[in-house]
């Protein structure tokens, strides 16, 4: 009997991964048709028509209106407003750690070049001037808390991107990718403001314009310091990691959860924000060998698997929401139990999840829509919110390399 279970087991089990790598496949060859290129929730800024309208784009409230009816609205204006499809540099970013994944298990000339050619578009790419290396968004952002203009650099895009460079140099060997990574610390040490607590421990703004605390975005910072540490063995990049790392740490609520940010409006707690925060703790840890916040990974973890997905795989936004069920959260599930080795143990809720995704949010084309609300759909093909995160994380699913330091 334990037999004819272990072979249907397997038999599952190769069903699943062929639904997966089919969808994997459809995947990249809409994204590689497209060459990269295309839109974003925050773009409605780069509408031609908003950008014609002077009395209108240089009031806050006005461009924090339009942004969030491209984001909310489900008929996707940018066709005829003037939005243009464009390299989002973090979606760039995303794609080039995911073929780096598939070359890792599968090496080819044809992903080895493709490797290269992000490469190159990433290095191309860079806001200056700065005090190292980093990367912004493709956009005019207007947020409740601050306004970044397009190219503004911000430690998200800079840390995924210089991650994904990383990556590249592990399978390429060009000494560029790594003096880039280490430069980008420079950026983050230098550039970035700081919110200081009483230990002396602190969390690095979200970009140089501005002085709040995110600490998915100050543990992504930490996160960067701690894997150049890795290469490079400077122990400022430690201390100073380390720091923001015991901040963030400070704010974990007992239950295990993190708010968004300190701001009052920051008070939400969701899905993909806690992975991020896990999975940067985590990285932390292993970069550096300092194993002082395990507690705070389990803790957090338990909340984590706990709280956000229900059995039949859907993958919920807020901790007291399901809707909307965005694809950036299914995705991020995959990276994150990646992340923290504990793939094994979660497989069927990992499966189930993405199975549901698959079936619910892909379309005949290869791309993955926004969001399903409860009473509609935003089908929209944003291609790094969408596209580029599911293409990782299909990668990541299909060809983990977690065991790899």
């Amino acid at each position: 009997m334990e037999k004819l279970v272990s072979i249907e087991s397997e038999k599952r089990d190769a069903v699943i991964k062929n639904r997966i790598e089919t969808s994997y496949k459809k995947l990249k060859q809409y994204c590689e048709q497209e060459n990269f290129k295309g839109w974003d929730p925050y773009d409605g800024l780069n509408s031609k028509l908003f950008q014609s309208l002077p009395l209108i784009r240089s009031n806050r409230l006005a461009r924090l209106a339009w942004i969030q009816l491209f984001k909310r609205l489900p008929l996707n204006l940018r066709t005829v407003t003037g939005v243009p499809k464009a390299y989002n540099m973090k979606g760039v970013g995303l794609f080039l750690a995911g073929y780096c994944k598939e070359y890792k298990v599968n090496p080819s000339d044809s992903i080895r070049a493709m490797i290269l050619q992000l490469t190159e578009i990433l290095l191309a790419n860079q806001s200056k001037p700065y005090s190292g290396a980093c990367w912004g968004y493709n956009f005019d952002w207007q947020a409740r808390a601050f306004f970044q203009p397009r190219q503004t650099p911000t430690v998200v895009a800079t840390t995924f991107i210089s991650s994904a460079l990383l990556d590249a140099y592990e399978i390429t060997g060009d000494e560029r990718l790594v003096k880039t990574a280490r430069s980008a610390c420079d950026f983050i040490l230098k550039d970035l403001n700081r919110t200081y607590d009483e230990k002396g421990n602190f969390a690095f703004s979200y970009s140089p314009l501005d002085k709040s605390v995110v600490f998915n975005a100050s543990l992504l910072g930490a996160r960067l310091l701690a894997r150049v540490y890795h290469y490079t063995g400077e122990d400022e990049l430690k201390e100073e990691a380390k720091k923001s790392v015991s901040f963030c740490c400070d704010f974990q609520r007992k239950d295990g959860s993190w708010g968004y940010g300190t701001l009052p409006f920051h008070q939400w707690v969701d899905n993909f924000h806690t992975g991020y925060n896990l999975e940067c703790i985590s990285d932390y840890m292993k970069f550096t060998g300092d194993h002082a916040y395990e507690d705070n990974i389990e803790k957090g973890f338990d909340y984590y698997i706990r709280t956000f997905f229900t059995d039949e795989g859907i993958s919920k936004y807020y901790n007291n929401s399901i809707f909307p069920v965005d694809v950036h959260a299914p995705a991020q599930l995959v990276i994150t139990l990646s992340k923290l080795a504990k793939t094994g143990s979660h497989k069927t809720l990992l499966d189930n999840v993405l199975l549901w995704t698959i079936n619910h949010m892909q379309t005949d084309k290869g791309y993955f829509f926004y969001q399903v609300n409860k009473h509609f759909s935003s089908r929209i093909p944003y291609m790094r919110w969408a596209q580029s995160w599911m293409f990782y994380a299909l990668a990541t699913y299909l060809f983990d390399d977690s065991k790899m330091l």
